[in-house]
């Protein structure tokens, strides 16, 4: 797995070895970040269940001013410091160990791009964080939602979705 694009392109990254990671592979980033466009530079970056840590750091890449990181995971936190540093975004960078709902409850920062990207084990979760005040209150841009198209919850009508694009078995949504 490797930076695509922008200042670190190249760049190898490492995934962390635990089996809730499925990291995004590059056919999934180029995908999701043709969508973006323009939108991640100079942007503030939420990725929450960060695994490798790959799509903060290919925004950060792309020009994003910062990227918050949050994963329960020590192998996966592990995993995107050294990533991180190996890109030589660490200024730019904060990598948080903890729980994502009790991270966005704890938040006073606001966020251009939110990454979501849970284990398959936690689409209950994704179901509550989509339903809540706590990820639309950190929201003023776009989330960026990767799902089984086939556990894909439904999107509740707080939101609105912005474009739906599937790659592979992913479904990948655009909300505001």
């Amino acid at each position: 797995m490797r930076v695509i694009a922008g200042d670190a392109k190249g760049r190898r990254l490492i995934a962390p070895k635990t089996t809730s990671t499925r990291p995004a592979t590059d056919r999934l980033r180029e995908s999701i970040f043709g969508t973006l466009g323009a939108r991640s530079e100079g942007a503030a970056v939420l990725d929450l269940f960060a695994g490798s840590g790959a799509l903060g750091i290919e925004a950060l890449s792309r020009g994003a001013a910062h990227a918050t990181f949050v994963d329960r995971d020590p192998t996966a936190v592990e995993a995107i410091r050294r990533n991180v540093a190996a890109t030589g975004f660490a200024d730019r960078a904060r990598v948080v160990r903890g729980d994502t709902l009790a991270y966005l409850r704890a938040d006073e920062e606001l966020y251009d791009v939110v990454f979501c990207d849970p284990p398959y084990a936690d689409m209950e979760l994704l179901a509550l964080l989509l339903a809540g005040p706590e990820l639309r209150r950190v929201t003023r841009g776009v989330l960026v939602l990767r799902a089984l198209r086939k556990h894909a919850p439904a999107v509740p009508e707080q939101w609105v979705v912005e474009r739906d694009r599937d790659v592979g078995e992913d479904v990948v949504r655009y909300l505001r």
